[in-house]
């Protein structure tokens, strides 16, 4: 609970439904203030008190001593040709995240971080230079999606229709806070979102896998292999070093046992690195575990990486040969290179970003 005085104030949207309950008990206030409040912070995405303007004065006063709103603000925005828009989001404690609109001719889809940096440091992923900082809170993972929702609104007159949480971070190391934000996205409460339009990529943390069995979820998961060798795997995700190719193997036949939910494998193609023939073999034989779908993702370029993108024959020869074993596969264009806003890009630059408004749709 919030605590009075010269404490500190708690950010109201870390209580839960029975927190804000038990405070309005204790303030000998309406109990039925307590759903307001949080239709006011979830449904409605308040950012402040002031603005639940169906609660009297005198309990807005009351939130307003005892709790505080730890909001993320819009620091920079800058637009692709492609009409991507890439955000960088300050956070209460001054850290910086990054976030992407992607739209579509008649949908949108929101790219959201989970964590300030990242501590992985995958050797093809400028994120992964970044230093590790701290887990983004469930309440700042919502304010990423609200924000990008309503760009989506403003710049191109579209619905928020899907969101992948595959930004700045690695999600199953921030299971909780991901798990909780995803709740309220998709609780009646909350935006009522679909679990189906929401996405998980993980580089592969297969304890964290299998608890997502456990519950049961309803929300896709993405896994990113980008090869099927321990060896290759290692030298370019330290990761492996801890959960190597054969665990994640397990963890996935594990998760879809208990959820029969289609996984999807990404597969980032560098050039004469993991886009041979063996390793499309090696992929391949991978993938008879279990039912996938397999994303090739073109490498995008940044300057803490020296890799290159699989030419376009080398591309279309390693899809092919997956096709042929029965594989389901689909080539991925990225959007947003021209802003470093594709995937892997996302590093907080620090230089200046200019907006550029969007042109009408």
């Amino acid at each position: 609970m919030g605590l009075p005085g010269n404490q500190q104030k708690q950010d109201i949207r870390e209580l839960n439904y029975t927190d804000i309950l038990s405070f309005f008990t204790k303030s000998n206030d309406k109990l039925f203030r307590a759903k307001q409040v949080y239709e006011w912070l979830w449904k409605k995405g308040a950012a402040s008190f002031d603005e639940m303007t169906n609660l009297p004065k005198e309990t807005r006063n009351a939130l307003q001593q005892h709790f505080s709103f730890n909001r993320i603000a819009i620091e920079k925005t800058q637009q692709s040709k492609d009409r991507t828009i890439k955000t960088a989001f300050r956070l209460h404690d001054g850290e910086i995240i990054e976030g992407v609109l992607i739209p579509t001719e008649n949908r949108s889809t929101a790219c959201i971080s989970t964590q300030v940096g990242c501590p992985l440091a995958c050797k093809f992923c400028a994120t992964g230079s970044l230093k590790f900082k701290r887990n983004l809170s469930a309440a700042e993972m919502f304010d990423h999606v609200i924000l990008i929702r309503k760009q989506a609104q403003e710049n191109y007159r579209l619905t928020l229709t899907n969101i992948v949480i595959m930004g700045m971070g690695e999600p199953l190391l921030n299971y909780e806070n991901v798990m909780r934000a995803i709740g309220i996205i998709t609780s009646k409460e909350g935006l009522d979102m679909s679990p189906d339009r929401i996405t998980v990529s993980t580089a592969g943390i297969p304890k964290m896998i299998k608890m997502l069995g456990d519950e049961n979820i309803k929300f896709n998961l993405s896994v990113s292999l980008h090869t099927a060798n321990d060896i290759k795997r290692s030298s370019i995700m330290p990761v492996n070093k801890r959960h190597p190719v054969e665990a994640i193997k397990d963890a996935i036949i594990y998760f879809y046992q208990k959820t029969h939910i289609r996984i999807t494998l990404e597969y980032l193609l560098l050039d004469n690195f993991n886009d041979g023939l063996n390793d499309a073999k090696e992929l391949a034989l991978f993938c008879k575990n279990f039912p996938c779908k397999i994303n090739i993702i073109e490498y995008n370029s940044n300057e803490y990486s020296l890799f290159k993108k699989s030419g376009e024959q080398k591309t279309k020869a390693f899809a092919a040969f997956l096709e042929s074993k029965n594989l389901i596969v689909n080539i991925r264009k990225s959007r947003g290179k021209d802003i470093d806003a594709a995937c892997g890009q996302l590093a907080n630059k620090k230089h200046v970003v200019i907006r550029q408004l969007a042109d009408e749709p």
